[in-house]
């Protein structure tokens, strides 16, 4: 599909499209909160869904009325008790043949009260009973009506997520509106699969979604939803699929090496590949074969190989005379390549550069006119490497380390400066197949899921914090034997500064046990500071390194052992095995102490329970998401493919499974969408915005 058919929106969709300000009733006084409520088209608002209702079915007299329920009641108004201070409520006094009840107003504006409850004027008033002093009391009714309008009250009425400034029954007001901008969309469900789900139609299980009847209604497994979340993750995986389809076809370069500098680096490796690794390498270099562009995705868990699998295929690249390179997301990170990659290509007589934001001066110029002579063959870097400036000779191979910490422009912007590249992204975040499937898509997939053999598992263990002392004490019995241990501490922005104090006190506090053994590294210290204490704790300078999640990814000691984690119930469950990775480098054993601070939530103690369970980083992502959801797992800098508004992967998986399987059949029957059902299709990309993400794909 070309990218001039994404600029025209069906014609069918533009009431949708519109501002969110044309809905009556926003007006500029409005615009800002509704758009900070569900976002500035008409129609963000009809995927802002209600999380619960309120039924006001219970009609009972006024002395029946239990308290806590929502009673909808007939009533007389007998007097009005004004305000004495500011402090007190505006009392309305009203009357049915059974009892009295007062009805508070804290906010009064003018003489509104008057006017909707005049002294012995007969009302349906809708709200929460509560009880006070022995007298019923019902505190800013939700509902005053008139005897004849009392139809008017919605007796099953949805509840909206709100923002300050908005009500519930202007947000179901907005809904309807929108609601009736919605057109009878043709429908582009393969119609055996409808009606084996019993799916309704899109705009009835819409309306079906805002206006439930009952609770269940509103969970997110009820036909309506699911039949919304359904088109969600159709209109996710049919876009990718396009992307993919044009992917595969973006003419390439046969990248075929004769072997001579591969086999070199494997003879002086020192260990054989495992099997995962040989297989990974066949379907890589099978990809580079060909005479299209390779996109693949190569998932592997810490310390499984990923960076001999990165530097083996960027040799096949410089077999054929071509350069490669390597993109990291921090510097840490990239020298932590370097000091792999540089000793195995300096025997086989292969340059390997490092060039990052701090590579200033002549040394930075020395490197860039080397580039692009084409004298270096492997650059190892962070975003550095795609900035303005960097030239190379003839760059045909790229691998970027842990992608989702990059944006989709970073890694189009380096692929730009290649000619015809193939890319290679690599993660050491294992992601569950959900989100491969999702955020991923439009890639091939590798995994090596097996580790060198020799590894010993780590031994995990799960302390509260009123036993630091007892930690303590077998640190330092593991440090006198000449152990080297890591000891994190928690940092999250929101707290940043109380954290930090927090680490700088625990710090100083185990200098004072372990003395000049024991360094600190965190996020705010200059990168040269950092740089020095981790070169102390790799020679053994330092034998306790007191640190941030800092050290998360790219850290490579293989001598450390052991790893506290203060508050371990404050990190995620992908952070906790990034963390624990740090000391799976070598081949001794090890040991990991998470500490937990009260009170531990549910949640918490899951995560904690996992990690003491498993070591599986597949494993672990599948319970990561469970928890955390999609976004969380992910960060929030992947291409949007992932974010969805209705779709939920912990209830709505084998929907997903489906759409992926529909998407595929449907690209290769009918690449065009030209068949009716691929016309109605192209409704379902517009409508949830997929044809943006399509865009930004085929611009690489």
């Amino acid at each position: 599909m070309l990218k001039a058919e994404f600029s025209m929106r069906p014609q069918i969709l533009f009431p949708l499209f519109t501002d969110i300000a044309s809905l009556k009733g926003i007006g500029a006084k409005y615009e800002k909160l509704v758009v900070k409520l569900c976002g500035d088209k008409v129609a963000d608002m009809l995927w802002h869904l209600p999380y619960s209702l309120v039924d006001r079915t219970y009609q009972p007299k006024i002395a029946a009325a239990a308290d806590g329920r929502v009673a909808t009641i007939k009533v007389r108004v007998v007097e009005h008790v004004p305000q004495k201070t500011k402090k007190q409520p505006y009392k309305v006094i009203v009357e049915d043949d059974s009892g009295q009840m007062i009805i508070n107003f804290f906010k009064v504006y003018g003489d509104s009260i008057a006017k909707n409850l005049p002294v012995g004027a007969i009302r349906v008033i809708s709200g929460k009973v509560e009880s006070f002093n022995g007298m019923k009391q019902m505190t800013h009714p939700d509902y005053i009506a008139r005897p004849e309008d009392a139809e008017k009250i919605a007796v099953i009425e949805p509840v909206y997520p709100l923002t300050a400034g908005i009500t519930n029954r202007m947000a179901g007001r907005l809904a309807r509106e929108a609601l009736a901008r919605v057109a009878d969309f043709p429908e582009w469900l393969e119609p055996n699969f409808q009606k084996q789900q019993q799916f309704p139609a899109f705009r009835e299980a819409l309306i079906r979604a805002h206006f439930p009847k009952t609770m269940a209604d509103i969970e997110p497994g009820s036909l309506c939803r699911s039949r919304l979340a359904y088109d969600e993750l159709l209109a996710n995986q049919l876009a990718l699929a396009i992307v993919r389809q044009k992917v595969r076809k973006q003419p390439g370069r046969i990248l075929q090496g004769d072997g001579h500098l591969r086999q070199q680096v494997l003879d002086n490796l020192g260990f054989d590949l495992t099997c995962a690794q040989k297989r990974v390498l066949e379907e890589i270099n099978g990809d580079m074969a060909s005479s299209f562009r390779m996109l693949r995705l190569l998932q592997g868990d810490v310390g499984s190989g990923k960076t001999v699998v990165a530097l083996l295929t960027m040799l096949n690249a410089v077999e054929c005379g071509a350069q490669a390179a390597i993109m990291a997301p921090t510097e840490i990170l990239a020298k932590q390549h370097l000091e792999t990659i540089r000793p195995l290509c300096e025997k086989i007589g292969i340059r390997a550069e490092l060039l990052t934001g701090r590579v200033k001066g002549k040394g930075r110029k020395q490197i860039l006119d080397d580039l692009a002579a084409g004298e270096i063959d492997i650059i190892i870097g962070t975003h550095a490497l795609f900035v303005d400036g960097v030239t190379f000779k003839d760059l045909a191979y790229i691998v970027v380390d842990e992608q989702h910490r990059f944006g989709v422009q970073q890694r189009l912007s380096l692929s730009s400066k290649g000619n015809n590249a193939d890319v290679l992204v690599m993660t050491a975040t294992p992601i569950p197949r959900t989100l491969v499937l999702t955020a991923y898509g439009d890639m091939e997939y590798s995994k090596i899921d097996e580790v060198p053999a020799g590894r010993k598992p780590v031994d995990t263990r799960v302390v509260p914090l009123s036993k630091i002392q007892d930690v303590v004490a077998g640190l330092k019995r593991k440090l006198d034997e000449g152990c080297r241990a890591y000891w994190v501490c928690p940092l999250v922005e929101e707290s940043e500064k109380t954290d930090l104090a927090a680490a700088e006190e625990r710090f100083a506090s185990l200098q004072k046990i372990f003395g000049r053994k024991t360094g600190m590294v965190h996020g705010r210290m200059k990168e040269a500071e950092k740089d020095a204490v981790m070169e102390q704790f790799k020679r053994g300078d330092i034998s306790l390194l007191v640190a941030t999640t800092v050290i998360e990814v790219g850290v490579n000691v293989p001598e450390a052992t052991i790893m506290v984690i203060e508050q371990a119930e404050r990190f995620g469950l992908a952070q906790l095995h990034q963390l624990r990775g740090r000391i799976k480098r070598g081949f001794q054993a090890s040991n990991c102490i998470l500490m937990y601070g009260y009170p531990l939530s549910e949640t918490s103690r899951s995560r904690l329970d996992i990690m003491r369970r498993t070591e599986d980083g597949f494993e672990i992502a599948e319970k990561d998401l469970e928890l955390r959801g999609g976004g969380e797992v992910l960060g929030n800098r992947q291409s949007g493919f992932s974010e969805f508004k209705i779709a939920d992967m912990s209830v709505h998986k084998d929907l997903l499974y489906t759409a992926n399987k529909d998407a595929k059949m449907i690209v290769e029957t009918d690449k065009a969408l030209a068949s009716p059902r691929g016309q109605a299709l192209r409704v379902l990309l517009y409508l949830f915005e997929r044809d943006d993400a399509v865009r930004t794909y085929l611009v690489g």
